[in-house]
């Protein structure tokens, strides 16, 4: 059976690109990779943050949505995004950082095995960060030299994230039996999933909770990304979901990559994304997140769609 690679990427709502890029760049750190628009609903801008090119696993995406209510929280819903820092003392300089900044956040503590510092952005949408321990991260990950965060304690990259469900046996047999996840812990309503052995770069905790399902709005997770590394790979995942009664959207081309769809039984979306070709397909690296990229198919609107979105910068 082919093998999850972790993380790809993970996409959430805003109400205001302006300011998710100001808190997402000049904030966290991390770099805007790629400013384009949901290739669903051109006229909303779908923006890329993470290292130097946008790797897989670094990915953090949003659809910028102006109408966008409040998220009112609930349960079948992903409902919080870790990042890796590289020490505790990463954790001590964020602490720092957010009070500074006027972000809120909890004293630091422990999650899912981890030294661990909780926050929101200015949207409620929850994160946590993580300690990685000076741990190795993957090769293919690539720091931004330009980041206005301290080198030494800069986002990494995704770690654990976490989904709250109804029926938690629905989500975790669908990850252990489906994709091959191995159940790391377990104890009261809490499941923890690791599809790289002993790595939180594909975690996942997997919670159980009663009550209405989140409405969601502002600051609400879309969807995770799993990394698949080819094409070839992601067609066989299709044939897989599918012969478990799983609707599937089949291959979908989003140029900078491949991907396919999927909700399983507690209403969870899952995404499956290739490595390529990339957020370099139609810009330098240098240049990545200056200008607004398009497909190709939407060039010919490229005015029209420009005509709308309101300027970032």
């Amino acid at each position: 059976m082919n093998k999850l690679s972790g993380h790809h990427h993970i996409s959430m709502l805003t109400k205001n690109g302006q300011r998710n890029n100001e808190f997402y760049t000049k904030i966290l750190g991390l770099r805007r990779v790629k400013k384009t628009v949901n290739q669903d609903a051109p006229s909303m801008y779908h923006l890329f943050y993470g290292d130097l090119t946008g790797s897989a696993g670094t990915e953090l995406s949003f659809f910028e949505m102006p109408v966008a209510g409040r998220t009112i929280r609930g349960t079948n819903a992903i409902t919080r995004i870790g990042l890796l820092v590289p020490s505790y003392e990463s954790l001590e300089y964020w602490k720092n950082r957010f009070t500074l900044l006027g972000v809120e956040h909890s004293e630091i503590t422990t999650y899912a095995g981890k030294d661990a510092l909780f926050f929101e952005d200015h949207e409620g949408l929850r994160m946590v960060l993580l300690n990685h321990e000076g741990q190795n991260i993957p090769a293919h990950w690539q720091a931004w030299s330009d980041s206005l965060v301290l080198e030494e304690h800069r986002i990494l990259g995704m770690g654990t994230v976490e989904i709250t469900v109804r029926y938690s046996n629905r989500t975790v047999n669908l990850l252990k039996e489906l994709f091959g996840y191995t159940v790391v812990s377990e104890h009261d309503k809490e499941v923890r999933l690791q599809s790289i052995a002993g790595e939180a770069l594909g975690e996942i905790v997997v919670l159980e909770q009663q009550g209405r399902s989140e409405k969601p709005g502002r600051g609400s997770i879309h969807h995770l990304a799993l990394r698949v590394k080819t094409v070839e790979e992601l067609r066989e995942w299709h044939a897989r979901i599918k012969e478990r009664g799983l609707d599937s959207s089949g291959v979908v081309d989003r140029y900078y990559f491949q991907s396919l769809y999927f909700r399983d039984r507690n209403g969870i979306l899952f995404e499956m994304a290739t490595d390529g070709p990339g957020f370099t397909v139609d810009s330098s690296v240098e240049e990545l997140g200056k200008e607004l990229d398009l497909p190709p198919y939407l060039e010919a609107k490229r005015a029209e769609i420009e005509a709308i979105l309101e300027p970032l910068d």
